[in-house]
């Protein structure tokens, strides 16, 4: 038997085959009797046919069939000597088959890419620092006020600090109302930056029964053509209500910092504390995102496409999961489309870690689990034992080594400190080019 291994691509491979009829024989003849035991030709008893009768009456048909199955036979015996492990359903992508000739064949399949690890320690990846700045806390103790504001019905509109109910009309240019375009009980917030500047301009000074005018256009692309409308409308005021904001006081920080803090001071620094611990989990984040970035991009290759196309069709099937969990629809290709990119990246940091992993002698063992189990134990209330079990039919053993190797990284790395907002802005400069 003559065959030979052919690499088409970095996790594609190809068996090519040549076999003389004589090598076959034995697996054609075994064939012929077997199929015999079905045959029925008129004279015979089922499975008595003389075998003559059989070659002559259904010999290509059974010798074609057989040929398929010999392929396949010798497909995992060659598999087996030269220590192939396919990953997917080996495909039979050419055979040719002589009758008391030969037998060529080819099948394909894919491989776990063996890869010469490269550039994955010693590197020097940016870290952005982020810096709590005076005016985001200002801004979030402006947030914890806002959210418990009050209302109190009033006569006027004062200022911006009110809300109004009101009917919308749209009318024409002329002025007059547009029959069917009538919207009633709108609330409007006036302190609201999203809402169009001219409502609260013409609503201050105006009382309940009162009406003012707004307008907007709406401009928009039909292919290449530019789509410009304007919109005219009376508003109608129907209820007006002043916004009334909580002070600081001592018991209302209390409540709202659950007696972490009591006064203004200490309320700041609360809210500084949990900003910076915010910012050290993003900044953490980033630098790992950087660090696993460089791994994969030193150590490019083609993924095995099976496993691309397996991670693509779980991150769509969570996507559309989410959508029906909200009621919303998806668009399945545009979804796939868009999550192409994470499934390749997936694919080479999959079989990247796992050779990382082996080269550094990094491994999960039950004694891992165990650690894991007792300290989950401890905060749910389930047995050690039960969350044992759990995790080692369930993917927390490779979750586990992802940790593991990702800390070795994280070890093996010059950390290089940066402005976070300088940062940032690159990479949407970047991004945009």
């Amino acid at each position: 038997m003559e065959y030979k291994v052919n690499q088409l691509e970095d996790s594609i491979q190809e068996i090519e085959v040549n076999l003389t009829y004589d090598e076959i024989l034995p697996e054609i003849e075994k064939a012929y009797e077997e199929e015999r035991k079905n045959i029925t030709i008129d004279g015979f008893r089922k499975g008595k046919a003389p075998l003559s009768l059989i070659k002559k009456f259904y010999g290509d048909a059974i010798e074609y069939d057989a040929s398929e199955k010999i392929a396949n036979k010798r497909f995992w015996e060659i598999a087996e000597k030269e220590n192939i492990e396919p990953i997917n359903t080996p495909t039979l992508t050419h055979i040719d088959f002589v009758k008391g000739d030969k037998l060529s064949f080819k099948i394909k399949y894919e491989v776990t890419p063996k890869i010469e690890l490269k550039n994955y320690k010693n590197l020097e990846i940016e870290k952005p620092i982020f810096k709590v700045k005076d005016e985001e806390i200002e801004k979030e103790i402006e947030y914890y006020l806002e959210s418990k504001a009050r209302f109190e019905e009033a006569d006027k509109v004062e200022d911006n600090n009110y809300r109004i109910t009101v009917n919308l009309q749209r009318v024409d240019n002329s002025g007059l109302p547009i029959i069917g375009q009538k919207t009633e009980n709108i609330i409007i917030d006036l302190t609201d930056k999203r809402v169009n500047q001219q409502i609260p301009e013409n609503a201050i000074g105006k009382k309940v029964g009162e009406k003012f005018p707004f307008h907007f256009v709406d401009e928009h692309t039909h292919g290449e053509e530019i789509h410009r409308e304007e919109y005219h409308y009376e508003a109608e005021i129907l209820k007006i209500e002043k916004k009334i904001i909580p002070e600081p006081t001592e018991e209302f920080i209390k409540e709202i910092t659950n007696n972490k803090a009591s006064n203004l001071d200490e309320w700041k620094e609360l809210i500084r504390k949990n900003l910076n611990e915010y910012y050290q989990s993003q900044s953490e984040e980033i630098f790992i995102n950087n660090i696993l970035n460089e791994v994969v991009k030193n150590n490019d290759f083609s993924p095995p496409p099976s496993l691309v196309e397996s991670l693509l069709k779980r991150f769509v099937e969570q996507e559309k999961e989410n959508a029906k969990r909200y009621r919303q629809n998806i668009d399945e290709q545009a979804a796939t489309e868009y999550y192409k990119p994470r499934a390749e990246w997936n694919a080479k940091w999959q079989i990247i870690l796992d050779n990382i992993a082996k080269a550094e002698n990094i491994t999960v063992d039950n004694s891992d689990i165990e650690k894991l189990a007792k300290e989950d134990s401890e905060k749910t209330g389930i047995s050690v034992e039960k969350l044992i079990k759990y995790y080692k039919d369930s993917y927390r053993p490779y979750m586990l080594l992802e940790e593991k190797v990702i800390n070795f990284l994280k070890e093996n790395t010059k950390v290089k400190e940066v402005d976070a907002e300088k940062y940032l802005k690159e990479k949407r400069e970047k991004e945009d080019e």
